[in-house]
């Protein structure tokens, strides 16, 4: 099959890339299928998702289903006779949805399977401190991100970057490996492996559940590294933070950028260090946290010295997880 008529499911930025690499390849897109239009933004306008801002600019019908199992959806997707399906980002399939296409339905995950299955798989592998992470490509089945592997790709997560940088540079290696995929399927050059092919023994799963906003709250009783992880795999969204108390007031942070420091004191963990103009740090278990960038509820993103010149460090104290 030389040019399988393809359906794209996607919704936010991450898929734009792939679904961009399918046209620019020359492959058929018969039809998207991303989320109906929802409020966004502080005006709560209606807003469509970047996969159909994408689609309806290249001229691609597209589909936005409310409920996967509709008949009615069910039968617009089998009247588009795909040949396959093609999931980024997108929600899981019910089984008459994933079974319809006559060559599968394989989806692209930002992690290297078995390892970090589920929502927020970028996330989840820079707040462990990883060091590798990747792209995997799938065939789809009744579970979550357990179908057999057609392809995976490695790669390493630098020091400096936090989850939205990595994420970028996941996008576009994705996006070349969709196509690769592809091809492979059309030329039947692929051979799908179980998932535990590629386990050592006695590897530990790692999970990457969606982020709540308890997962944001950094607790000042862990160490410095593990505390500029959460920072690093939160920023730039939803983004770790802390609460400072004065009096009955109080003011909540999110932190975009730190660095950390492994050193011995005598601070209780939660104690601010500032100098009030340039630098600010935070005691945690065996070191500290310098605090680069940040953004005080209601105001804007910006530097340390930025901050410190506006706001009275010294009158506030941290609200620390046992105060809670």
């Amino acid at each position: 099959m030389k040019n399988p008529r393809i359906v794209f499911m996607g919704t936010p930025q991450f898929a734009v890339a792939s679904l961009g690499s399918l046209l620019i390849n020359g492959f058929n897109v018969s039809g998207v299928v991303t989320a109906p239009d929802k409020p966004a933004g502080r005006g709560r306008k209606i807003s469509a998702s970047p996969v159909k801002e994408f689609a309806v600019s290249n001229y691609l019908p597209v589909m936005q289903p409310v409920d996967l199992s509709d008949p009615g959806f069910l039968s617009s997707l089998i009247n588009l006779k795909p040949d396959i399906f093609i999931v980024v980002a997108f929600r899981m399939l019910p089984e008459p949805v994933w079974k319809i296409p006559t060559l599968g339905t394989f989806n692209l995950h930002a992690s290297l399977l078995p390892q970090y299955r589920g929502a927020a798989p970028v996330n989840h592998a820079i707040i462990n401190g990883e060091t590798v992470t990747g792209v995997t490509t799938f065939l789809i089945d009744d579970k979550i991100d357990t179908g057999n592997i057609l392809l995976r790709e490695e790669v390493n997560i630098f020091p400096f970057e936090n989850a939205g940088d990595l994420q970028d540079r996941l996008m576009k290696h994705g996006a070349r490996l969709v196509i690769k995929t592809l091809s492979g399927i059309i030329e039947d050059k692929i051979e799908p492996q179980p998932q535990q092919n590629f386990m050592m023994p006695g590897e530990v799963l790692k999970k990457a559940p969606k982020i709540y906003p308890s997962d944001t709250v950094i607790d000042w009783n862990k160490d410095p590294e593990q505390i500029h992880n959460l920072i690093r795999g939160l920023a730039p969204e939803p983004c770790a933070g802390f609460i400072l108390v004065k009096g009955n007031k109080t003011v909540s942070f999110k932190i975009y950028e730190s660095h950390h420091e492994a050193t011995g004191h005598s601070f209780e963990p939660g104690s601010i260090i500032s100098d009030g103009k340039e630098e600010m740090k935070i005691s945690c278990k065996g070191g500290f946290v310098n605090i680069l960038q940040l953004k005080p509820e209601g105001r804007k993103r910006m530097s340390t010295p930025e901050f410190l010149r506006g706001f009275r460090i010294s009158d506030y104290r941290i609200i620390t997880d046992q105060q809670v």
